[in-house]
């Protein structure tokens, strides 16, 4: 039996009938950007997340970095950011300009909430908090740290469609929340795709004329914007997957509890969730000092994974000029070289979870 890591197609059959028909009636509409779809989807994903506004663009790099530019972050200005996210969080910080600088995960992967407040500085504009691998950060403290410091908060919710922290859903707590419907999300298109959510609605209003070439009326340019909008097919589609978000996220959890249930590994550290926090487990993210040999073991067994990610952004080649070198973030590198993505994905069948289980067992 061969397992991938991910597959995208079971969920489509699952509601092939009526993705088909949600194309079928955005072809014949006649119209195919920033229409009926945009608007109905992003009224509907707001109310989903607990927001008031919602603007649809063309990825959740563009949310990111067009947050910031929203926010007036630019050169000479700090953001603070998790060392182990993805290098797409960090990009959105330095395509305006600014300095990330980063803070250690905790046990959990997300930012380490008592390492913040000692990288505030006087140049420090906003923090970036990433809810990484589909589960939410430890809020509160971050929330009272802003207030405290006056700075942004924006939220990286890429990987946490649906996800919370004390009742209330990621990309609801900062001044702006950005969303990637990439097809592998939780709550992902068939094509690129992002949003932001904002309750702001000088924000809101300034993110829609950007999205457009910084126009509000056609054709007379209030800035010097730039091309992201989400187009009328991918938001027909994702209004289609966003009815059957509840299942999607129940399935995820039942998976992911019988891997932590399942797996009886003392080479395999399983993930934790912490208090107060949920995860719709975009992936299931597991530790192995020998993660390397897992990972070809499990190969040859016929089970794919993937690792998120071996090579933390302050390490990557495209940000040498910042001149962090090895050991300068000891934690984020650690997980680096240790952490394994097992199977997890919509329609996985019950027979693949117990052969990932039974695989990670035998390991030895």
């Amino acid at each position: 039996m061969k397992i991938p890591q991910n597959r995208l197609d079971r969920e489509f059959y699952r509601h092939q009938k009526e993705y088909e028909r949600k194309a079928l009636e955005v072809l014949r509409s006649g119209w195919y950007v920033l229409g009926g779809e945009v608007k109905a989807f992003e009224e509907e994903f707001a109310a989903f997340v607990g927001t008031k506004y919602c603007v649809g663009l063309a990825s959740g790099l563009d949310a990111l970095w067009m947050s910031f530019r929203a926010l007036g972050v630019k050169e000479g200005d700090e953001v603070i950011v998790q060392g182990n996210t993805y290098i797409a969080s960090v990009m959105g910080i330095t395509m305006n300009g600014a300095k990330p600088v980063f803070v250690e995960p905790n046990s959990y992967y997300n930012m380490d909430v008592d390492k913040i407040e000692e990288r505030i500085t006087k140049r420090t504009k906003a923090i970036l908090v990433v809810h990484l691998y589909g589960q939410a950060a430890k809020m509160d403290k971050i929330v009272e740290l802003c207030k405290k410091y006056q700075l942004f908060l924006v939220e990286d919710c890429a990987q946490s469609h649906g996800a919370s922290f004390q009742g209330r859903m990621t990309g609801s707590f900062g001044e702006i929340g950005c969303f990637s419907f990439y097809p592998s999300k939780n709550i992902g298109g068939f094509g690129d795709g992002g949003a932001i959510v904002t309750n702001v609605e000088s924000i809101y209003k300034e993110m829609r004329i950007m999205r457009n070439y910084g126009s509000e009326k056609r054709y007379y340019n209030k800035m010097v914007g730039t091309n992201s909008r989400l187009d009328e097919i991918q938001a027909g589609l994702l209004r289609v997957k966003l009815c059957h978000e509840k299942e999607l996220t129940k399935e995820r959890q039942d998976i992911a509890r019988m891997y932590l249930t399942g797996i009886c590994n003392e080479s395999i550290l399983l993930p934790e969730i912490e208090k107060g926090a949920t995860s719709v487990w975009h992936q299931f993210v597991v530790r192995c000092k020998r993660r390397d040999e897992l990972q070809k073991y499990l190969e040859k067994n016929g089970i794919g994974t993937i690792i998120h990610y071996p090579i933390p952004p302050h390490l990557a080649e495209a940000y040498e000029y910042l001149g962090f070198g090895e050991g300068d973030l000891p934690v984020t590198e650690e997980y680096g070289k240790e952490v394994l993505s097992l199977p997890m994905f919509s329609g996985m069948h019950t027979k693949e979870v117990e052969e990932v289980i039974e695989a990670c067992n035998r390991f030895s």
